[in-house]
């Protein structure tokens, strides 16, 4: 054993976060997500971040060395999970311009506020379409801040002039090859240029690949119709992204572009505003998952963000909004795996939670509050550590004062209805006197030895 081998880890990363400690909830309504149904009045312990059983509150009894804590009927909900978010299109600019075109720098140092919002809204994961990088899911997982777990894809890959490309028409610059922290996205061309990208991503911690697969609401230059790739491009990215272990998801909204991509390979569709039901069925059919993001569009809408969007991208926010509900309902219809997904980009982030309410014009709250647990958990491999209150899976747990399945409208207001927000059995929020915070940020003096 060598000299540096005695150094404790805290001294290296003083940042380190201390074990989590030992929680028995009692007189819980635990909520089974795979079911719908209530285990009514239970107990659920955590020890070492992760769930370690779950039954019921029939004893006045307790282990020693749990905290114990009374929730006196109220609600245990798995930690949320939102699969489409952009991290480095940080608040503090009022249009769309400036939130893409800030420094790299400002984005970075921003991020780290964005992440913690999340976390205390309920989300402890979030699935990042274009932008976090790997040094901030780093961060996070080794608590340097608080944050929701990162499941992220680098850059958004789009080819020239597509969605990924914000130049405007006149702008001749070299755009978005290389790996700025504040880009979204990256141009590839061709065949070789797509697969070295796809391959360059992963070599730098992407989880998943996304490409742009139609024209966006928010690119300067495509029309939202518009076919992005080509058939040989789409086939190599996917044949890369499978070959390291992963998947491809594509933005795409019309049916012609889904088809598009799920015809080549792709397992994952973003937004999917004007997808019909023979599109919908063969999605279903190949288990394809769907991300609706209605929330991002319904916030450019509203008169407080009206000028946020550019005149041309106005236009194209009022199609998407149109149809984003009958999306939903042809999904659901369909069999079409969904998930919880919210799109929105700078200052328009406050609204994360607001997607619920959208989707409770057309789903049912079970169907709605799967798509923000155990869907996404799926779609991410995930599917027997996230995602549900159930022995032997990561303690996120959320303590709701009111049924989620009987009104799922609540979490639009987590700072009313979540009373406790907990991530890997660390609390990052409570309003409980019996459950303190503990997984801030540490203090440290002195060396641990």
């Amino acid at each position: 054993m060598t000299q540096v081998d005695t150094v404790p880890g805290a001294d290296i990363k003083p940042w380190l976060r201390h074990p989590s400690k030992k929680h028995l909830f009692i007189h819980a309504n635990v909520i089974d997500v795979s079911t719908g149904k209530i285990f009514e009045d239970a107990s659920l312990s955590t020890k070492d971040g992760k769930i370690e059983t779950v039954y019921p509150s029939t004893s006045s009894q307790y282990p020693d060395g749990y905290n114990v804590v009374d929730c006196k009927g109220r609600y245990l909900c798995p930690g949320l999970f939102d699969a489409h978010v952009h991290l480095c299109a940080t608040p503090g600019f009022t249009d769309l311009s400036r939130v893409f075109g800030n420094p790299n720098d400002i984005s970075l140092l921003r991020q780290p506020y964005v992440a913690s919002q999340m976390l205390y809204r309920g989300f402890t994961s979030v699935r990042d379409c274009g932008g976090a990088q790997l040094p901030l899911k780093e961060a996070i997982e080794e608590g340097v801040f608080p944050g929701p777990r990162l499941f992220i894809s680098g850059h958004a890959l789009s080819q020239t002039g597509g969605h990924g490309d914000l130049r405007s028409s006149y702008e001749k610059h070299e755009c978005c090859g290389g790996h700025a922290i504040g880009s979204l996205g990256r141009i590839c061309n061709g065949v070789p240029e797509c697969m070295a990208a796809v391959r360059d991503e992963i070599r730098c911690g992407a989880d998943f690949i996304k490409i742009m697969g139609s024209g966006g609401v928010a690119s300067p230059t495509d029309k939202l119709e518009q076919l992005q790739f080509t058939t040989s491009e789409i086939q190599a990215m996917v044949e890369c992204a499978n070959n390291a272990g992963t998947f491809v998801t594509a933005h795409a909204y019309t049916t012609k572009a889904i088809r598009h991509c799920i015809d080549n390979g792709v397992k994952g569709i973003e937004h999917g505003n004007f997808v019909d039901t023979p599109t919908a069925r063969l999605m279903a059919e190949k288990g394809v998952y769907l991300t609706p993001t209605l929330i991002t569009y319904a916030q450019m809408a509203t008169d407080k963000w009206k000028n946020f969007l550019p005149p041309e991208s106005q236009v194209k926010n009022a199609q998407v909004l149109k149809s984003g509900l009958e999306a939903l309902r042809i999904a659901s219809e369909a069999g079409v795996t969904m998930c919880y997904g919210s799109d929105l980009l700078g200052p328009l982030g406050s609204a994360q939670t607001q997607e619920f309410s959208l989707r409770s014009q057309a789903l049912k709250p079970l169907e709605i509050l799967r798509s923000a647990t155990v869907n996404p958990a799926k779609m991410m491999g995930c599917e027997t550590t996230l995602g549900q209150l159930k022995e032997g899976f990561q303690a996120d747990v959320l303590i709701m004062d009111k049924n989620p399945l009987e009104q799922i409208e609540i979490f639009d207001h987590p700072e009313k209805y979540i009373l406790a927000v907990m991530k890997d059995g660390l609390v990052y929020r409570s309003q409980l006197e019996s459950l303190a915070v503990d997984g801030g940020i540490p203090i440290r003096f002195n060396s641990v030895l």
